[in-house]
């Protein structure tokens, strides 16, 4: 009735064959991820601590930049200087968005130390912009 399938599958061909680019697990996709996010809240931090300079900022930078290179393998994040001045409420809102994104990637991944640390960044940048006078003074 039916004429039988003279050919493999395409899902049992693809199985059986290595490919020519390499695959990465989930947890090293989640890595990749997790660096990227604390790159990017550090370029924001960076650009905070030009502007308003603060002993948390410099605190926050240097542990930031020590989990991205954890994360990258020992490669340490490129870290340009601020060319323009930002409004540091701007800046505040940059920074809380990406330390949330930050904190689930971390979450996802069971890195508590990235976590922790992008739920106490996210807890500066939320008080700063909720104490208006600290805007201009501190990070």
């Amino acid at each position: 009735m039916y004429e039988p399938i003279r050919t493999k599958s395409v899902h049992t061909t693809m199985a059986g064959t290595s490919s020519d680019f390499p695959h990465r697990s989930r947890e090293e996709e989640l890595d990749i991820q997790l660096a990227g996010h604390l790159a990017a809240l550090l370029a924001v931090t960076d650009e905070l601590r030009a502007t308003a300079p603060s002993t948390d900022l410099d605190t926050a930078a240097a542990r930031l930049a020590q989990q991205v290179t954890r994360l990258r393998g020992g490669r340490t994040p490129v870290r340009p200087t601020p060319a323009a001045e930002p409004h540091l409420a701007v800046l505040h809102e940059r920074a809380n968005a990406l330390a949330g994104r930050a904190l689930l990637v971390a979450a996802s991944r069971a890195d508590t130390t990235a976590a922790i640390l992008a739920a106490q960044r996210m807890e500066a940048h939320t008080a700063a912009l909720t104490e208006p006078k600290e805007l201009s003074t501190a990070g």
